[in-house]
């Protein structure tokens, strides 16, 4: 008791000595400890000056804290005074603990005469680590209470656990921390909410009570993000593990005080990192509750590391199929490199059709710094039509349900990172059922374009040899005419440019430094569905077989038919280059070619006499063909210019001339062993034998024994092959071009600094002219000459023509005579116009530069409306573009083509002119878009064939953004297509499933 009594007349004298509220409190605090404690650790001499100064209001500024012994550690404690760091054993100020030299302590040896037994580790108190706080204000203590309060912009740091509010209240008796904002008389609101941050998140609230021993808490008012979505309710619990318990809950995606839209739930469970639990829910738009929930909520929280997980279908209605869940399954991810999502849709059907299914299989997988990539499969079952409203469904026994149309889909891309000296293997792959983006998508651009094509190549160059080489397997498919071909393998191998010299370590000289060779290797395996035609010459009757081409289903039986009707070949080709010489303004290349192609079987020909017909046979064995030619070239380039001077807005006019010729040379080979000569009669109408030729004369030829004539022609034993076979006649060519272009410079009026005082603009692009003449061609030895023109005006207008003219005459049918124009009585043409085309386009727009989309790819296309359908469309990556206000974009194609009718006969004659119309081509386009408000944006397409006389594919599609939201939809007006859909659903991927789709589309009506 005299301790105790000690202790109290130090803290009586602490209390007069301190000069501020934050004194008297701390020594307070430091009375309360040592009571609790029990123990005799008082000091008989007090260095407190009697003297005493009037304690402060709460609030006032508090004094220099005074330094005291601290206290056991394993009893409660209060906070240490602002900007204390560790709350350890301090010395009383005035004394020291040092010993004096040469007398003994008695405290320390009687201590070490009874520790003869060591005593086990207290435990820890509830405080396991420093405790820092902060108040603008003031720090209140309340030792009868055991409580502390710190006032305005509080700030209490315990470990990773951190609160801010304006008033904080500790509770060291219960271990209990409450939070609380203040309200502003001014702006009537609460400010200074308490904010919670923790190893688990950061949670905004109304007020917060957590125990720092048991780590639990209690939130109400609570705003906390947990991945890209907001959680607040009225009421949760944390627990220890971070878990969160809510009572009538929220979660948005939408960040504003007052969102947009939001998920309500009377309960609510949130594991921080992983995911969302709800039990029952409904959707609120606008702060009006929608019939739109389910019975219970399941939305996962996607982080760094990926985990497995059901994926909640889409609940909708499509015109064609009635209500569906669709995207429905499951997300399994076994690593970080690799993930599977296994997803389905199923339909209820509708008054015409019963329902439909469909499955889908999406692989992603990745390697860093080696590949990645994506592999998808997609099979949909779609019902027959007009089944359920037949009536004799219920009362025929006979009833056969229709078949259903059964689609599928592949795709696969494989990406790898670039590396030297190393193989490179990448895929793009498309493939499936012809009707399937017909019959499941919306996307214009897989209605207009038909033709898909996919590819796998491994390539490889080796690190100490020329020699690259690659392996591909590649597939084309026509969705309309169903025809496919496979190239299974195309193999390559490549030897790069050799100089000879190089190899006999000669010196370098002039004339033969530049001599090189290379070599390619192509072989290919060729498969297709499409059988050709069994015909010679067009008019040589075969012996079976027919005359007509066919196209096979892709299908398991017609496995065998396809793989006979496969083509083989390897081709070798050897270039010989001697070099590149300069002659003053004159460049001369001459070169030499040779090649073989390998083929495993040939053609054998044999007229049969009683069928009047050829019969032709395959023999299996090795085959070969050879070519070889020749080439030099000669070109130049030459300049006009015309140069102004003075202050001319036209400074210089260049204008580039490059001419070239070019002469190659082959042989004849049909003598070779790649040719056949053989032998047939031909009949007249009266039934002798007789031949005759193109113009009916009777010709001289070989006769048999019998005395009839036979017909020799020549056929090549490949024809029809993979490479084909040799030219079949001699070539002596000479070919010519004149290429043309005109810039001019202009005085730029903009440029102040005299660093760029004029610019260059281009008149003309390219003005070329083409043509060749076959010196050994039997007829038609000028080949037509090609006129081809291109310019661009303002960087907007695109104006491209291209023009074909011929040098013979034809005759009323429409065929082509061996004579000139010019030699016709009374003409003086020398060509006449037999094909042209021209191309203009010119673009609308305030606004120019790089376009980018307001839609994030990964988000929107996620969103789009499918018809009921698997495979979603990107219908608005490619064109919504908010910050250009408007735009138009017009295009105009026509074309020309001549037949027997001359042009200036059908010009002439109007009833001539509209059955032959003077353009065989003439359609125009126009595509824009219209920003109606900040968020709201229409775009469209559309166009018209005049030569048909009807609309092309129009599309009206607008766009509107909502914060938190994008509505979009798509109207085709009229066609074969024609119909609407409508699609309001959130922004966020994890709550892409909140949608409500609307469609319509009258094909299957």
């Amino acid at each position: 008791m005299p301790a105790i009594s000690h202790v109290l007349r130090c803290c009586a004298a602490l209390w007069r000595r301190s000069g501020t509220a934050g004194g008297a409190l701390r020594g307070l605090a430091l009375a309360w400890l040592l009571l609790s404690a029990g123990t005799a650790l008082a000091q008989r001499a007090c260095t407190a000056n009697p003297d005493s100064i009037p304690g402060q209001r709460p609030g006032s500024a508090p004094m220099p804290p005074v330094r005291v012994i601290s206290p056991d550690p394993t009893l409660p404690q209060g906070p240490p005074p602002p900007g204390t760091t560790n709350p350890g054993q301090h010395s009383t100020p005035g004394t020291s603990r040092k010993p004096v030299a040469g007398i003994p302590d008695s405290v320390l040896v009687k201590q070490a005469q009874q520790d003869s037994i060591k005593l086990a580790a207290k435990p820890k108190g509830p405080i396991e680590t420093t405790v820092h706080y902060v108040a603008k204000d003031s720090i209140q203590f309340d030792v009868t209470r055991k409580e502390a309060k710190l006032y305005n912009k509080a700030d209490v740091n315990y470990g990773a656990m951190d609160l801010k509010a304006a008033l904080i209240t500790i509770d060291y008796a219960a271990h209990v921390m409450t939070a609380e904002g203040r309200r502003d008389s001014v702006k009537h609101k609460v400010v200074d909410k308490p904010v919670f941050k923790d190893g688990a998140g950061q949670y905004a609230a109304g007020k917060i009570a957590y125990n720092f021993q048991s780590k639990r808490g209690k939130i109400t008012e609570t705003v906390t993000q947990q991945g890209e979505g907001y959680v607040s309710a009225q009421s949760i619990k944390k627990a220890a593990n971070n878990d969160l318990f809510g009572v009538r809950g929220r979660y948005t995606t939408c960040n504003l005080e007052h969102p947009h839209f939001y998920i309500q739930a009377t309960k609510m469970k949130v594991i921080p990192g992983d995911k969302v639990v709800t039990g029952p829910f409904n959707l609120v738009i606008g702060g009006v509750p929608t019939p739109l929930g389910f019975l219970f909520g399941f939305f996962p929280m996607p982080n760094k590391s990926r985990g497995s997980g059901v994926i909640i279908p889409t609940f909708g209605q499509a015109q064609d199929r009635g209500y569906y869940l669709s995207n429905g399954g499951y997300y399994f991810a076994p690593n970080d490199n690799i993930g599977v999502r296994l997803t389905g849709d199923i339909y209820a059907g509708n008054a015409q059709t019963f329902g439909g299914y469909g499955v889908t299989a999406d692989v992603s997988y990745l390697k860093r710094y080696q590949y990645q990539g994506n592999f998808n499969f997609r099979y949909t079952n779609r019902p027959g039509i007009q089944i359920l409203s037949s009536a004799s469904l219920n009362t025929s026994l006979d009833y056969v349900k229709p078949p259903s149309a059964q689609t599928f889909w592949i795709s696969w891309s494989h990406t790898p990172v670039a590396r030297p000296g190393g193989g490179r293997f990448s895929a793009s792959v498309q493939a499936g059922s012809s009707s399937y983006n017909r019959t499941n998508s919306l996307s214009s651009r897989a209605f207009l374009s038909p033709t898909f094509s996919s590819s796998v190549s491994y390539t490889k160059q080796l690190r100490y040899l020329p020699i690259n080489y690659s392996l591909k397997l590649s597939q084309s498919q026509n969705t309309q005419t169903g025809v496919m071909a496979f190239t299974l393998p195309d193999v390559s191998v490549g030897v790069a440019r050799q100089y000879p010299y190089q190899w006999f370590k000669l010196k370098a000289r002039p004339f033969y430094d530049q001599i090189s060779i290379s070599y390619n290797l192509v072989a290919q395996n060729q498969i297709t569905n499409t059988v050709a035609a069994r015909t010679l010459d067009g008019s040589v009757p075969l012996l079976g077989g027919s005359t007509a081409g066919s196209t096979l289903p892709i299908s398991f039986k017609n496995i065998g038919s396809l793989l006979r009707n496969a083509q083989n070949g390897m081709q070798h080709q050897f270039g010989i280059s001697l070099g590149s010489y300069t002659y003053k303004f004159l460049h001369i290349s001459p070169g030499f070619n040779y090649g073989e192609t390998w083929y495993a079987r040939s053609l054998d020909y044999k007229y049969v006499d009683r069928a009047q017909a050829v019969r032709v046979d395959t023999i299996p064995g090795f085959s070969r063909a050879y070519s070889y030619s020749a080439s030099v070239s000669l070109n130049t380039t030459f300049y006009g210019t015309l140069v102004r001077k003075g202050t001319h807005k036209i400074q210089a006019l260049r204008h580039k001339v490059t001419p070239s010729l070019n002469y190659s040379y082959s042989p004849d080979l049909t003598r070779g062993s790649a040719f056949q000569k053989t032998y047939f009669a031909q009949l007249n109408a009266n039934g002798t034998d007789v031949v005759r030729d193109a113009a009916g004369n009777q010709i001289a030829g070989l006769r048999d024994a019998t005395g009839v004539f036979l017909d020799p022609r020549n056929y090549s034993r490949y024809q029809g092959f993979l490479y084909g076979a040799p030219s079949s006649g001699a070539v002596s060519q000479i070919g010519f071009s004149l290429q043309n272009a005109v810039e001019m410079k202009v005085r730029d009026d903009k440029d102040t600094t005299g660093t760029n005082p004029v610019k260059k603009v281009s008149l003309i692009d390219g003005l070329d002219f083409n043509g060749s003449y076959n010196f050994l061609a039997p007829a038609f030895n000028l080949s037509p000459l090609s006129v081809s023109f291109r310019t661009q005006v303002a960087r907007k207008l695109s104006l491209i023509s291209n023009a074909s003219f011929e040098a013979y005459q034809r005759d009323s049918s429409g065929a082509m005579l061996n004579r000139f124009l010019f030699q016709q009585p009374g003409s003086r043409k020398l060509l006449r116009l037999s094909s042209a085309s021209f191309t203009t386009s010119y673009a609308f727009n305030p606004v120019s530069g790089k376009k980018k989309s307001v839609v994030p790819r990964q988000v929107a296309p996620a969103n789009d409306p499918t018809l009921g359908g698997v495979g979603p469309p990107a219908m608005y990556a490619d064109y919504v573009d908010f910050d250009i206000p408007w735009e138009l974009a017009l295009s105009y194609t026509a074309g020309y083509t001549t037949n027997a009718i001359p042009l200036q006969q059908r010009v002439l004659n109007a009833r001539l002119l509209a059955a032959n119309p003077l353009l065989a081509l003439s359609t125009l386009s126009a595509t824009g878009s219209v920003k109606l408000t900040e968020n709201l944006k229409l775009t469209y397409t559309t166009g018209y064939d005049f030569h048909s006389s009807q609309a092309s594919l129009t599309t009206i599609s607008f766009f509107r953004d909502l914060h938190c939201w994008q509505v979009a939809g798509q109207w085709t007006p009229f066609g074969t297509y024609r119909g609407y859909n409508f699609t309001i659903s959130a922004k966020s991927s994890l709550l892409q499933d909140l949608k409500y789709n609307r469609n319509r589309n009258v094909q299957y009506q």
